[in-house]
């Protein structure tokens, strides 16, 4: 069986760093690369001007974005002969990416360090100290600072 490594993303600049790194060693050691990306649920969202009707069937998808960022992300793990899955979830982004790596099996957790320097830590956790603290496999922090 292959190694699975699993990385998160929110299509950000400094979440493509931590991508690029897993995409690295996946491709050192023949692994397949999992990539997550979570999102909460719209609630409440309208569309201004819209029928009542219309506003049901034209209402923004919660998961439109992650949809689009994981597809993104992984046509670009494919250009580098990568086998890649995907997986969106609606949840915390640590708590899925955790869920992710359980699930799979997998043999690494790759995360970047984006806000594991900031005050707001410590109030609000922040994903790459919380998966830090609760993988059951190794995991690899990327410093995505510039």
């Amino acid at each position: 069986m292959a190694e699975a490594i699993v990385v998160g993303t929110d299509g950000s600049e400094t979440a493509k760093r931590a991508v690029d790194e897993a995409v690295r060693l996946a491709s050192a050691l023949g692994a397949e690369v999992h990539v997550v990306s979570a999102f909460e649920p719209l609630r409440g969202a309208k569309i201004a001007g819209a029928p009542e009707g219309a506003a049901k069937i034209w209402q923004p998808l919660p998961d439109s974005h992650v949809e689009s960022t994981l597809s993104q992300a992984a046509a670009g793990i494919r250009m580098k002969n990568v086998e890649v899955r995907t997986h969106a979830l609606e949840k915390d982004p640590a708590d899925a990416i955790l869920e992710v790596a359980e699930k799979v099996g997998a043999d690494m957790i790759v995360v970047g360090n984006k806000g594991m320097h900031s005050a707001s830590r410590f109030v609000l956790g922040n994903v790459p100290n919380k998966v830090s603290h609760r993988a059951r496999c190794n995991v690899l922090i990327v410093s995505t600072d510039a």
